[in-house]
């Protein structure tokens, strides 16, 4: 039996169109660190628009368990939960159940996932950190995995961000500025089933928490700059077990063939607008492929898929999906990749 103090994380908002991340602090004591040792928690769900002030109680089911990286040293645990109504249904925002159910019918094809999340820095005013305030940073180049005070914002905040998601036990796999001056990316995955899409939350939230502590705002807005400027992307790689053995590049091509039929379900999936965010930067430009039309090619990052030349050379390997917005849930993502591509649904 130990004590602890468990930071409860889940997602909330008030429909299927907008989602943040709310969270709250609760003395523990258990008898073991696991998910079905945690209890069921409740809030008052009219305070986030979903329920009514009579009947608002909402209920947390912890789904995952990591080390809290803001109470270190001890057994201080992140406990990410999904929020149901006190019908015992979940949510608007709930999309992971539709994913699990997904994942446990797809188990044995055995999915794996990776996520490259972008995001944008912003000061209090909504400006890109470290831009001019009367003006506008030289053109996109010199940024990209850029190095020096003229290239690189809050490299410091991603630095922390780094190692407070290996702390926790996030499957983070590695960081990068982007094109975009103030624009960065992080990793995660590759993780079979829920793991990759859990993993990609805690790291926002972790993300955001940090931020705080820096007095810098943190953006999933897909276009956060208008004008000649990259979007953000939350680019998703996909494979199965059979896409990863010898000549797999032939299942490959078959899950190409069948994204290729349910492009527009897809588009809808990639962002929490059914697809209007994404429509400002999936433009066919600045790396991106048109979110009218469906496109496929080798090594081709102005296509909806992209086959990586390694995975061409080696004859097996992953597809690379390159249309989830930024601010995607990727249970949705998952959800869809799983259903289409496995499931042929």
């Amino acid at each position: 039996m130990f004590s602890c103090v468990a930071e409860v994380c889940y997602l909330n908002g008030t429909d299927v169109q907008y989602q943040t991340l709310y969270c709250f602090s609760s003395d523990l004591t258990l008898d073991d660190s696991i998910v079905s040792d945690y209890p069921i928690w409740n809030y008052d769900g009219s305070s986030t628009y979903q329920a009514e002030g009579t009947n608002s109680d909402t209920f947390l089911y912890p789904v995952a368990v990591y080390k809290d990286p803001f109470r270190p040293g001890g057994s201080n645990v992140l406990v990410l939960c999904e929020a149901y109504k006190h019908t015992k249904e979940p949510t608007a925002s709930n999309n992971r159940k539709a994913c699990q159910e997904a994942a446990d019918r797809a188990v044995d094809s055995r999915p794996w996932f990776g996520i490259e999340q972008e995001y944008c820095l912003l000061d209090m005013d909504g400006r890109p950190w470290g831009w001019p305030q009367n003006g506008f940073p030289g053109p996109q180049g010199p940024y990209y995995c850029g190095v020096g005070a003229q290239n690189v914002f809050a490299r410091e905040l991603v630095e922390a961000h780094y190692r407070a998601c290996l702390y926790a036990g996030v499957d983070i796999a590695g960081t990068n500025a982007e094109v975009m001056p103030a624009q960065w990316e992080f990793q995660v995955g590759p993780g079979e089933g829920m793991k990759c899409a859990d993993d990609l939350w805690v790291a926002r939230y972790i993300l955001q928490r940090i931020a705080e502590e820096y007095g810098v705002v943190v953006t999933f807005d897909p276009k956060p700059m208008p004008g000649n400027w990259n979007g953000s992307g939350a680019h998703c790689n996909f494979s199965t077990k059979a896409m990863r053995e010898d000549n797999g590049i032939i299942e490959i091509e078959k899950a190409i063939d069948k994204l290729s039929k349910q492009h527009l379900r897809h588009i809808q999936a990639y962002d929490p607008k059914g697809g209007k965010d994404n429509m400002r930067r999936l433009t066919g430009h600045h790396e991106t492929s048109s979110i009218h039309d469906f496109s496929a090619g080798v090594a081709n990052r102005a296509a909806s898929i992209r086959i990586p030349r390694g995975v061409v050379e080696d004859k097996k390997g992953y597809l690379e999906d390159r249309r989830p917005s930024s601010n995607c849930d990727p249970y949705s993502v998952c959800n869809a990749l799983i259903r289409t591509c496995i499931l042929d649904e």
